[in-house]
């Protein structure tokens, strides 16, 4: 390659991937000389770009963190990527992530090739996000502050403000930070409370690293995620439910009750359903979207539940209660 801008430029984008590049390979990738690679090296530390050289057997080139963030080059799908990713972040529930997305997906468009910039905005037009009334908005400072003392293994006191609006200063070990749904949660170890516990992010204030390490401990669960769902799940009542479902068999199977034991057959038109363990909203759910009729026999919860469901569906209808 003799055009040496880009050669440079296809030079630049090797290193940016995260590996050593050995001089040798890429010499032969760019069809050079090595003496050529180590004077374009040189080239573009002039230019301000960090690019470390490692001795032996196993050294090579790689471009590092430097004092300022480096022009980046994208092939077509990095850059559709980082797009469409800038686009969903501009609607997170993160103050200040949106106005920053905006900002950078602009940068980005600007210089975009016009055959990428048409797919972007094809997705972008095709697309909505739902507002989440849910969704609390999160200081991505404390989101920083919070993974940085989980990267370090550091303890953190924070303040914390519950569901029922009362405030507690708590001194905690931070594991993890979960997202679910538009919503952050902080799995940690409360020192005060000698236990696990799930804190809402947007109800953090003030976390602030106390230089104290946290001591190696063994989450109650597969992985923070799980013990998440699985945290909040067990604060909500379930049932198990029997049904006898009007509509044969067949027709019910693929579209309630997967596992083994849940549908058995009483006669050629209908069926009876054994639920796993559920919450009465998702067992209503369940058995209204069947378009079949059906009769619940437990538990007496369901039948109430369904009684009050029907009741609201009357009343909405405009029919007498």
């Amino acid at each position: 390659m003799t055009d040496t801008p880009a050669r440079l430029l296809t030079l630049l984008s090797l290193l940016q991937t995260p590996r050593e590049w050995p001089g040798s390979e890429l010499a032969t990738r760019l069809g050079v000389s090595l003496r050529t690679i180590r004077r374009d090296v040189d080239r573009l530390r002039d230019l301000g770009y960090p690019v470390e050289a490692s001795m032996g057997a196993l050294g090579g080139y790689r471009l590092v963190a430097g004092a300022a963030m480096p022009p980046l080059l994208l092939d077509d799908e990095e850059a559709v990527a980082i797009a469409v990713g800038l686009r969903t972040a501009a609607g997170q529930a993160v103050t200040g992530i949106d106005e920053a997305a905006v900002r950078a997906l602009t940068k980005l468009e600007q210089v975009l090739p016009s055959r990428l910039r048409r797919r972007v905005a094809t997705l972008g037009t095709a697309t909505v996000a739902a507002p989440d009334a849910y969704a609390g908005a999160v200081d991505p400072e404390h989101l920083t502050a919070l993974a940085a003392a989980i990267a370090n293994r550091e303890r953190v006191r924070l303040r914390y403000r519950a569901a029922d609006g009362s405030e507690s200063r708590r001194h905690v070990e931070p594991h993890r930070v979960v997202t679910a749904g538009r919503r952050w949660y902080l799995v940690a170890y409360d020192l005060d409370r000698d236990d696990w516990r799930i804190f809402r992010v947007d109800r953090i204030d003030a976390p602030q690293p106390t230089g104290a390490r946290a001591l190696p401990r063994t989450l109650p669960a597969p992985d923070a995620a799980r013990y998440v769902t699985e945290k909040m799940y067990s604060l909500v009542p379930t049932y198990s439910a029997v049904a006898t479902l009007h509509a044969p068999i067949e027709q019910m199977r693929g579209r309630v009750g997967d596992g083994p034991g849940d549908l058995e057959p009483l006669d050629e038109h209908s069926c009876r359903l054994r639920s796993h363990t559920d919450t009465l909203d998702w067992l209503a759910f369940r058995l209204i979207q069947l378009g079949c009729e059906f009769e619940v026999h437990e538990p007496p919860e369901l039948r109430d539940h369904l009684h009050a469901m029907a009741a609201r569906i009357r009343r909405g209808a405009g029919a007498p209660g």
